[in-house]
């Protein structure tokens, strides 16, 4: 299929594509990999379209000790190859294909906002944040509990335009994982589970937090510390997911709580080797 007419916008730099989005209604093609075959299945149908692709300023990921902020336009391969944070580039090479990931970007994969994309959960579990900007007002940074407000829709409003996104880094004794099962590999998750857990100075676990994917309408983060043995219980019973052609909801909440462990026990083995 093709997609249904649209009028095409390139600005140059970041004021004229904040201004082209304050005087049109449509929307932002960045990587295209989800944009690109809702159009063809004409499943969205602006009026308009504004490539934010050569604007530089959207081109830059910044790396520090405290995190890292990745630009709109920067490929999920740039951020894999680069390596700078290990949870993340983790649930990159879960993204797809390389073929997806050399055109896809992070910011547009958290815009995006599919419950059962990686990239949401390790926001979300990390504690992140997207910029926002609007022509003509302050640029807005909105933390990850508010900006996944339902399946496919984020916190960015008309005229907005997510710029970036930061990705605090993971402190000392700090150890993530990133655990899924899928139908394919490439697939969108039947289920997952993104861990960060933080152990003491005695080697006891000190901080434990799980970002679920695939068993709600968003990431599903769930605070385990008390109690990192029941995690299986706690995830399945906090978790809402729906069942499918590919999965039951009752199959969904068991392979969650699964994860649950797997993920919290491969953290935990991270956090040790980083304290050692």
């Amino acid at each position: 299929m093709k997609p249904p007419p649209f009028e095409y916008h390139a600005p140059r730099d970041l004021g004229q594509a904040l201004s082209t989005l304050a005087e049109v209604r449509g929307k932002v093609l960045a990587g295209g990999q989800s944009l690109i075959p809702m159009l063809n299945m004409r499943l969205a149908a602006p009026e308009h379209l504004v490539d934010i692709n050569r604007v530089p300023e959207l081109a830059v990921m910044e790396a520090a000790p405290d995190g890292v902020r990745i630009g709109a336009a920067v490929r999920h391969a740039e951020v894999e190859r680069a390596g700078v944070h290990p949870l993340l580039v983790r649930a990159l090479k879960l993204v797809a294909h390389p073929v997806i990931r050399n055109r896809g970007t992070v910011v547009g994969s958290l815009a995006h906002a599919d419950p059962a994309a990686e990239l949401p959960a390790v926001l979300a579990v990390l504690g992140g944040s997207v910029r926002l900007a609007r022509a003509g007002a302050p640029e807005r940074d909105v933390g990850a509990a508010e900006f996944f407000v339902g399946p496919m829709e984020s916190a960015v409003q008309e005229g907005e335009l997510a710029v970036s996104a930061y990705f605090p880094a993971l402190g000392p004794r700090t150890g993530g994982a990133f655990e899924e099962v899928t139908r394919r590999h490439g697939d969108y998750a039947l289920a997952g589970v993104c861990a960060v857990v933080t152990l003491g100075e005695d080697g006891a676990i000190e901080a434990a937090r799980l970002a679920c994917i695939g068993v709600g309408p968003v990431p599903v983060v769930v605070d385990v510390t008390g109690s990192p043995d029941d995690a299986a219980r706690i995830v399945s019973e906090r978790t809402e997911p729906d069942g499918d052609v590919h999965a039951s909801a009752a199959y969904r909440r068991h392979l969650v709580g699964v994860l649950a462990e797997r993920a919290l026990r491969n953290a935990t083995r991270e956090a040790q080797a980083r304290g050692a």
